[in-house]
C-alpha cells in the first residue's frame, strides 16, 4: 500500500496549492536561491524588454518543488505578460494545443508543466509553433480533409520537467534557454522559511526556523509544507509561537527525522538492506516490494537519497551506502559492484 507523505513535493490538494501560491515570490528580487538561474533570466528579460521582443523559449528542469512554476510566473510578471498554464498530460490532442495557441497575444507566455509527458503527435504539432510561430491544422478527415495554415502571435513557451532525459532531442533543441534548478542549502531554506513565517504572521526564533529548513530535503515546497504542519501543531499544542521543542515534537509526529527522511525514505533503504542485502536491486523490484509507483521513487525519493549519499546507482541496480546503514543503525554489507552509471 502506498504511503501518504507529508514530504511529497509533487502532488497535493487544492488547499495546499492555495497555501503555496500565497507564499510564492512575485519578482526575481524577492526570489531566494538559484542565483545563477536568476542572473541568466535577469539578463535575458532586460535584453528582451530593451529590444521590445518576447523572450525566447525556456526549459526549466530539476527535481520537483524547486520553483519551476514560480519562476515561470515571475517571468510573466517581469515581462508584464499574460501567462497561460497547462501540463503535458492535459494536452492529449492537437485541438488542445490550438485552443491554447489561438488565444495567445504577442509576448504572452505559455507554461507547460511536465512537458516530457506530451504525446508524440502533440509534440510534433508544437514544433512549427515554437520555431516559425505557425501551425498546420488539419480539419475533417478522409477525402474531405484539408490543412489550414494558422499564423500565431510571437509568444514564449516555458516548459518544466523533472525528467529531462525523457525529452526528445528535437523538442529540447527548440528551447533557447535550458536552466537546471539545484537543491537549496540550509541557509537559503532558512531565509525562505523566515519569509513565509513573516507572511503568515507567525513568530519563531532562528533556531526553530533553521531546524525546519534542515529537514526540508533542500526543497522550498517541502519547507513551506513543514512550516504549515508545525504552525498547526504550535497553535493546538503550544502558544502559537515556534520553538525548537514545538518543531521537534511536530516533526516527530510526522515521522520526519533530523536529516529530513520520512517513512517512505526509510522503507526504501530498509528494503534494499533487509530484502536485497544492500543491493544491487532494480528500481522496479524495489517499487513492487514497497507497493509504490516507480515514478514516485525515481522522482521524489531517490533524488534526495542520492544527494545525501545514502543510495548509489550502478549498472546492476541501486545499492545502499555505509552512510545510510549508519543513519539507520544497521550493519553495512559491502556488495558494491563498482559499476557506476555515466
Amino acid at each position: 500500500m502506498a504511503i501518504d507523505r507529508v514530504l511529497s513535493s509533487d502532488s497535493f490538494g487544492q488547499q495546499e496549492e492555495t497555501f503555496n501560491l500565497a507564499l510564492r515570490p512575485k519578482t526575481l528580487g524577492e526570489c531566494i536561491g538559484q542565483e545563477t538561474v536568476k542572473e541568466k533570466l535577469a539578463i535575458a528579460i532586460t535584453a528582451a524588454k530593451q529590444r521590445g521582443e518576447p523572450l525566447e523559449h525556456i526549459l526549466f528542469y530539476g527535481p520537483p518543488g524547486l520553483g519551476k512554476t514560480t519562476l515561470a510566473n515571475i517571468i510573466a510578471n517581469e515581462m508584464d505578460a499574460a501567462i497561460k498554464v497547462s501540463s503535458g498530460p492535459a494536452i492529449s490532442k492537437q485541438g488542445d494545443v490550438m485552443g491554447l495557441l489561438s488565444n495567445v497575444s504577442t509576448g504572452d507566455i505559455l507554461f507547460i508543466d511536465e512537458i516530457h509527458r506530451l504525446s508524440a503527435p502533440v509534440e510534433e504539432f508544437i514544433y512549427p509553433a515554437m520555431e516559425d510561430f505557425k501551425v498546420d491544422f488539419t480539419v475533417d478527415s478522409g477525402m474531405h480533409a484539408k490543412t489550414i495554415n494558422f499564423p500565431l502571435k510571437r509568444f514564449t513557451m516555458i516548459g518544466a520537467t523533472t525528467r529531462a532525459g525523457l525529452l526528445s532531442a528535437p523538442l529540447r533543441g527548440r528551447f533557447g534557454m535550458l536552466l537546471h534548478l539545484d537543491f537549496y542549502d540550509v541557509d537559503q531554506l532558512t531565509e525562505i522559511v523566515a519569509r513565509s513565517a513573516r507572511l503568515l504572521n507567525l513568530e519563531g526564533d532562528t533556531a526553530s526556523l533553521e531546524m525546519i529548513a534542515g529537514r526540508s530535503r533542500g526543497t522550498p515546497r517541502v519547507a513551506n509544507r513543514l512550516l504549515k504542519r508545525v504552525r498547526d501543531y504550535a497553535q493546538v499544542k503550544g502558544t502559537g509561537k515556534l520553538t525548537t521543542d514545538i518543531v521537534v515534537a511536530a516533526l516527530k509526529m510526522e515521522q520526519i527525522d533530523e536529516l529530513g527522511l520520512d517513512e517512505l525514505d526509510r522503507s526504501f533503504l530498509r528494503a534494499l538492506i533487509n530484502i536485497y542485502d544492500g543491493g544491487p536491486a532494480g528500481i522496479d523490484a524495489i517499487a513492487a516490494t514497497l507497493g509504490e509507483e516507480r515514478d514516485t521513487l525515481e522522482d521524489v525519493v531517490e533524488p534526495y537519497l542520492l544527494q545525501v549519499g545514502f543510495v548509489r546507482r550502478t549498472k546492476r541496480g541501486r545499492e545502499v551506502t555505509k552512510a545510510a546503514c549508519d543513519h539507520l543503525g544497521v550493519e553495512y554489507k559491502n556488495n558494491s559492484s563498482q559499476l557506476f552509471d555515466v
